[in-house]
């Protein structure tokens, strides 16, 4: 109840999680500081309005390596901000990039650069709406 009621707001003091979780506010802090040094919260952030930044399309770019690969495609890749997030998957594809830029053009020349960047071919999904994302998995 208390992981729940951080990951749904980070930044709240310790007598609101404590009203919220009907526990005191020490109990709270000891709690939250084991939980801290065990590695279950291991961070706290601001969560950014991409579409405020400037970023309003979304897109996920599944990448395939081209022939024999000798370096890792999310090294080759980690300097581009554009790419918010990389995961390794199962299946056709060795990963799936979320990414974030203002316009198709610029995903255009994303993509050119993730391709020449890492020897990869892409799959491109745009993201019309988003109904919900970054949920807490608690």
């Amino acid at each position: 109840m208390l992981l729940a009621a951080l990951a749904r707001e980070g930044r709240a003091s310790y007598t609101e999680l404590a009203e919220k979780v009907g526990l005191s506010v020490s109990a709270v802090h000891q709690r939250v500081r084991r939980l801290e040094q065990r590695g279950l919260i291991t961070g706290y952030r601001a969560t950014l309005d991409p579409k405020l930044l400037g970023l309003p399309l979304t897109a996920f770019v599944s990448i395939t390596p081209i022939g024999v690969q000798s370096e890792d495609p999310p090294a080759l890749l980690a300097h581009l901000p554009a790419i918010e997030e990389c995961h390794s998957v199962a299946g056709q594809e060795s990963y799936i990039l979320k990414v974030r830029v203002p316009s198709p053009d610029a995903l255009e020349e994303l993509l050119r650069e993730i391709r020449a960047t890492a020897q990869v071919s892409t799959r491109t999904t745009v993201v019309l709406s988003t109904s919900y994302e970054g949920r807490p998995p608690v």
